[in-house]
């Protein structure tokens, strides 16, 4: 009853843009902004507040409220978790938070990923990128943890061109793309889709548990790493490494489009 309450309200916030509708919904969904933030938080330095993790994610929320279309038959609270999450790592790539050391260590393993895995023609092991690196292979586990805050990969990550007025598009609005789009883009965002479905499951099996159960579950890290039994920090160098490839994988993509 309540459901069908709210998908009536959605409908006609959309037909009337009732500020009183809006100031309601955002209400009951600021806890959700709180989360998120928690979540990104997880994964950042000290420097990095919290309180400014929820800042940034109110602007998220608030345009997740004014572009939510009830017809699409998703649920607010996941298509509000998308737009919050992309708000608040938009914001932190604008302000350049990582720390200049930090960044060229990222660079120097997406390198050695990238490297390793084209001359393997697979996915590269730890012990391999350490080799490659030339470091121990608890060193290398330390450096994955210092530049996990820098792997988050959001869905607002920019991929493709999208039209004549637009030279960039992101990997959300492909997911989200609405249905009046034209066979070419629609064709394009499938392909996407299943480009991004392939990779996650070509990784090795508890990296994939982890991307599934982080962004799919909704878990924590903590969390995650009760599930697999193993420490927070490994299920964080876990993440980072999964998500280092799947942001090469992109990357290739869009180098072979250009």
């Amino acid at each position: 009853m309540e459901q069908n309450i709210e998908h009536n309200l959605w409908i006609l916030y959309r037909k009337n843009r009732d500020s009183t509708i809006r100031d309601n919904f955002i209400k009951q969904y600021a806890p959700l902004v709180k989360y998120v933030a928690g979540k990104i938080a997880i994964t950042m330095p000290p420097s990095v507040e919290f309180d400014d993790l929820v800042g940034f994610g109110v602007f998220g929320l608030l345009d997740a409220i004014d572009k939510f279309d009830p017809a699409k038959g998703v649920k607010f609270k996941t298509y509000a978790v998308t737009r919050i999450r992309g708000a608040i790592l938009d914001e932190l790539r604008a302000i350049d938070w990582v720390p200049r050391s930090v960044r060229q260590k990222t660079r120097e393993v997406e390198n050695a990923v990238q490297t390793v895995e084209a001359k393997l023609g697979r996915i590269a092991t730890d012990q391999e990128i350490a080799v490659f690196l030339g470091v121990k292979e608890e060193d290398f586990y330390k450096m994955m943890l210092k530049i996990s805050g820098t792997s988050i990969l959001s869905l607002n990550d920019k991929l493709l061109a999208c039209d004549d007025h637009t030279n960039r598009s992101s990997i959300g609005d492909k997911l989200e793309a609405p249905q009046t789009l034209n066979p070419e883009f629609l064709a394009e965002r499938e392909d996407i889709r299943r480009i991004i479905i392939d990779n996650i499951n070509a990784l090795p099996d508890k990296e994939k548990k982890v991307l599934i159960l982080y962004y799919y579950e909704d878990l924590t890290l903590k969390e995650i790493g009760q599930v697999l039994n193993v420490t927070e920090s490994r299920v964080s160098q876990l993440h980072t490494k999964a998500i280092l490839h799947i942001k090469e994988k992109l990357k290739n993509i869009q180098e072979e489009i250009r």
